[in-house]
């Protein structure tokens, strides 16, 4: 959410404030002074509650619509909710323990779990969403096995710490034999543990010339594994948002964030880069083309090892609790099932290359 100047409220400013949010984000009518005194029990008098009505508006946090009585949120006025009133998320045990067991177990098909977490998102947060599928991060060595086939075929088992394993196999001028294989696998290890694909290339220079050109290979395959990646994007509830927006303009860019990958990919970037919840509302000044719109995104996944993002997208009048909550469920429940399947690929990796 961008920086913004947050002008300070009295405790009763900003009692008001969050009624009216709360009130429009439900039921996105302006809100008058009578309902907040009828329905809110604030303990104050109509006239007080219009004076400080007109402070906030003089705030810049709300405004007026037309001639009637009522006032709306501002963009100022949602980002000094989420930014100081807003609760940390506003689901129920119930729909946290759903959503926990529902995608506790992925299935064996990596699509089906996203498009699952796409639905659970967008049915919760009442709102669009879309998923990302996790890819690894830029690859780091963690594993080699050379292990001797026949004769003079060699399988080279490659464990990255993505989880990933490759396997490829060699034939060599002559064969070396186990032990040797072994040794230089060893030597290997030691040296390029933890290092990037060109960080390998120039560890393995201290080597013997055998493992240099195995280090080259695994360089090679490092460099093929990240450049083959592809953000495969997975969505739901964008029809049904559609109609929540009070212009076509909203509508259409809603639409456009969906299907323009120019669009998302520059949000991507932006969220994929921490760890955190972002919300950004109506472009949040940066992003003209996104100005009717709020987005709460979060990255997912294990930093430094494979990562995706998710979110919601819908009107400037969403409700920001139940989609911060929801989007910040949801991430925590994906990271851990990523992190537990990564511990146990790798170990299942390593335990199949020291079988081989």
């Amino acid at each position: 959410m961008a920086d913004t100047t947050l002008h300070p409220l009295t405790r009763r400013q900003e009692e008001i404030l969050a009624l009216i949010i709360e009130s429009y984000t439900a039921n996105p009518e302006p809100v008058s002074s009578r309902y907040l005194q009828d329905a809110c029990e604030l303990g104050v008098s109509s006239a007080t509650i219009r004076n400080e009505m007109a402070l906030l508006e003089e705030k810049g946090l709300i405004r007026a619509p037309h001639t009637s009585a009522g006032r709306v949120p501002t963009e100022d006025g949602y980002r000094y909710f989420v930014s100081r009133l807003m609760t940390r998320g506003s689901l129920t045990a119930v729909e946290e323990s759903h959503i926990t067991e529902s995608m506790r177990t992925p299935p064996a098909a990596t699509e089906q779990w996203m498009r699952l977490a796409a639905t659970l998102l967008a049915r919760t947060a009442r709102s669009a969403a879309l998923v990302t599928a996790p890819i690894s991060e830029a690859s780091r060595f963690k594993h080699l096995e050379l292990i001797s086939i026949q004769g003079r075929l060699v399988l080279m088992v490659l464990v990255l710490h993505s989880g990933n394993v490759h396997q490829q196999m060699l034939t060599l001028v002559e064969s070396p034999g186990q032990t040797a294989l072994a040794e230089a696998a060893r030597r290997l290890n030691a040296v390029c543990l933890d290092q990037g694909a060109n960080e390998v290339r120039m560890k393995s220079a201290q080597l013997g010339l055998f493992e240099r050109e195995i280090a080259e290979l695994a360089a090679d395959v490092m460099e093929r594994s990240d450049t083959n990646q592809v953000r495969f994007i997975y969505r739901d509830g964008l029809s049904g948002v559609l109609s929540t927006f009070q212009d076509s303009e909203g509508a259409e860019q809603a639409v456009r964030v969906f299907e323009e990958r120019a669009v998302l990919n520059l949000l991507l970037s932006e969220v994929l880069a921490r760890n955190d919840v972002q919300v950004f509302i109506a472009g949040d000044g940066r992003w003209e083309e996104l100005n009717h719109l709020s987005m709460v995104l979060s990255r997912y996944g294990i930093p430094g090892q494979v990562s995706g993002a998710l979110g919601v997208v819908g009107p400037t009048h969403i409700n920001y609790g139940r989609a911060v909550g929801a989007v910040r469920h949801v991430s925590n429940v994906m990271t851990d099932v990523l992190a537990r399947l990564l511990e146990e690929g790798d170990e299942a990796a390593e335990d199949v290359a020291q079988r081989l």
